[in-house]
């Protein structure tokens, strides 16, 4: 089996749906939210500790397992499963995103057959096409591999992603053309920016290669407005099968979720959790909280009284505090568990709205509580 979505309820009142994807590695309900385990770990935790938060499925990343260890490593481990000895499903982005990062002169080095970059650990000139993104994630034997697309700037003109959108349509067909994993699913990406044209007709031209699910690429860029990602996220939905996965790549935040859930969206992945952690802030009911502020000096309640992770059940925003400004890493740690499982129980949150169809009371109630953060 490659994975099965199957549609157990839709909302009412907007597009939002409730939803069970099956993989070989276990299944899962949507709304969900993937944390990521970019170098096939989430930074400072463990397998366990990830799994405590509820995950149901991670994200690896393609291009950092290419260059270390190598994908060959991997696949003689047994795959990225048995190498990290996550027992969960587990997704794999194509490695587009940092590619075109590390492309300098976009014009000269993104050509037809695929992208010219030099390497962030020693400068060294590699070349990832469509066809090498593939092969790496059939060796790297996750659940679901991502296509190679083209990731423009948010800054793009229509003209320009009028061409990158084609230019992706390709590189989709002739990933198709290689990929030989029987068990993996295989995505195909929706670009087009902020244009309803070129949403819709990347998505219906995408939706025609018949891949195993789908997603809204070209949302989470520098430089683009809410009011565009949403924009994206509603020109796409429209064009795409009930019956398959919608996935929203590199958002989240705590609000862009819940829009996304309310136009259509099932999953989620962002580095935002374990990032904010690093630098001692954390999510709550309440906006994100910077625990090197004094006011927590003498604070010896949890982050949330009645969040249900580890950290909260045990440990107090003064010791948090003490940990992170004296450099511990087990404050980021802390913080990082926290903020994945605050972003899973809001989809598990949104998944009830929806069984319960409330959902737009609960956004409502969710942003007015939500927008009140530490100046």
């Amino acid at each position: 089996m490659k994975i099965k979505y199957t549609l157990l309820k839709s909302d009412c009142n907007t597009k939002a749906r409730l939803g069970k994807i099956e993989t070989n590695y276990g299944c899962f309900t949507t709304p969900m939210f993937m944390p990521v385990g970019t170098r096939a770990t989430v930074k400072s935790l463990t397998v366990e500790q990830v799994k405590d938060c509820g995950s149901g499925i991670i994200l690896a990343n393609t291009y950092h397992l290419w260059l270390r260890p190598g994908e060959e490593i991997i696949e003689k481990a047994g795959g990225l499963h048995k190498f990290m000895n996550w027992n969960g499903p587990i997704l794999t982005d194509s490695g587009g995103f940092q590619v075109f990062s590390l492309a300098k002169n976009k014009e000269k080095d993104i050509c037809e057959e695929g992208v010219y970059f030099k390497s962030h650990i020693d400068g060294k000139k590699l070349f990832l096409t469509p066809e090498k993104s593939i092969q790496i994630q059939n060796k790297l034997d996750s659940d679901i591999a991502m296509s190679f697309d083209e990731c423009p700037p948010a800054s793009a003109t229509h003209d320009y992603l009028k061409k990158s959108v084609e230019r992706t349509l390709r590189w989709a067909k002739r990933g198709l053309k290689v990929h030989n994993n029987e068990n993996q699913a295989l995505f195909g990406i929706v670009q087009g920016g902020a244009y309803e044209d070129l949403r819709k007709y990347s998505a219906v031209e995408t939706v025609k290669l018949n891949f195993d699910g789908y997603s809204i690429g070209g949302v989470a860029n520098d430089g683009e407005s809410k009011e565009d990602m949403y924009k994206a996220i509603e020109y796409s939905v429209p064009y795409l099968p009930s019956d398959k996965v919608r996935y929203l790549m590199g958002v989240g935040e705590p609000i862009d979720i819940i829009e996304g859930v309310i136009r259509g969206v099932d999953i989620f992945d962002c580095v935002l959790p374990t990032r904010i952690a690093r630098h001692g802030q954390a999510f709550t009911r309440h906006g994100k909280i910077n625990l090197h502020n004094a006011k927590y000096k003498e604070d010896f309640s949890p982050l949330e009284l009645d969040c249900d992770c580890y950290c909260c059940q045990n440990y107090s925003k003064a010791y948090i505090r003490h940990l992170v400004n004296t450099d511990e890493m087990l404050g980021g740690t802390l913080l990082s568990i926290h903020n994945i499982r605050f972003l899973i129980k809001l989809t598990e949150d949104l998944r009830e709205a929806i069984k319960n169809d409330n959902i737009l009371e609960y956004r409502e109630k969710f942003i007015r509580e939500y927008n009140k953060t530490d100046k």
